[in-house]
């Protein structure tokens, strides 16, 4: 089993990740058995319900891979924790108010609901001290930045105590940002974010088309990436394929 993943997330350690976005634990399954160091189930962006992401989740554990979720509100923290996931990656975060409440939903030692008798808990198995220690210890707390009106509170957001990163949706920040993000817009926008990160000592992370995009990114300071999705290795795959046969 590998080494948590928010103390290897804090310690700016090298780490590799996909989203997953197709109903099944198959593809975790491969992904741990290739040696990545964490997914994100994305709830957000793909038609999984409550009962898909916990087997997932327990996939995850079954291969010691970290397995993260991007919840589509931050109502559903509690059960994501609950099901055993290493961290949560919550969409617009556009302040420092909604960066102390999706802390605060996280921990115990905010307002996240009790309960020993879950995965996370193992079953029963720990006692409340050890419980309670464990979960606010190893739960990664992640505020995507993907608002045009985050930006200017960037500083603000990355002072809330408990965040333990950032990811920058470049994407939908540029659809956020309509027509100021041409011309370079968006990349001044993108680089205010790494300043304040890097001043305040928090980790990055970022989605990265290929290994160059990575180098370049890591030069900046971010240290963890996301490539693809199971779906896009998938489809990439399978034209591949076809493509070398006709």
């Amino acid at each position: 089993m590998r080494t948590g993943f928010r103390s290897r997330l804090n310690a700016k350690e090298p780490m590799l990740g996909s989203f997953l976005k197709i109903p099944s634990t198959q593809p975790a399954e491969i992904f741990g058995h290739l040696g990545f160091d964490f997914v994100v189930i994305d709830e957000e962006h793909a038609p999984l319900n409550p009962e898909t992401t916990d087997a997932i989740l327990l996939a995850c554990r079954a291969h010691g891979m970290a397995g993260l979720v991007r919840v589509r509100a931050p109502t559903d923290i509690l059960r994501v924790l609950d099901s055993g996931a290493d961290g949560i990656l919550v969409p617009h975060v556009s302040s420092a108010s909604v960066a102390r409440d999706v802390v605060a939903q996280a921990r115990y030692a905010g307002v996240r609901g009790f309960s020993p008798t879950t995965r996370a808990g193992d079953f029963g198995a720990v006692d409340m001290a050890t419980h309670l220690q464990t979960q606010d210890a190893r739960c990664a707390v992640i505020a995507m930045i993907e608002d045009a009106n985050a930006i200017g509170a960037i500083d603000e957001i990355v002072q809330v105590e408990g965040l333990d990163a950032l990811f920058i949706g470049r994407a939908d920040l540029a659809v956020s940002m309509g027509a100021s993000a041409q011309d370079g817009g968006l990349d001044v926008a993108v680089n205010r974010v790494f300043e304040a990160a890097r001043a305040k000592g928090l980790a990055l992370i970022l989605l990265a088309a290929n290994a160059t995009e990575i180098a370049t990114l890591r030069d900046l300071g971010a240290t963890a990436f996301l490539m693809g999705s199971d779906q896009g290795f998938l489809r990439a795959g399978a034209k591949h394929a076809r493509d070398s046969l006709f």
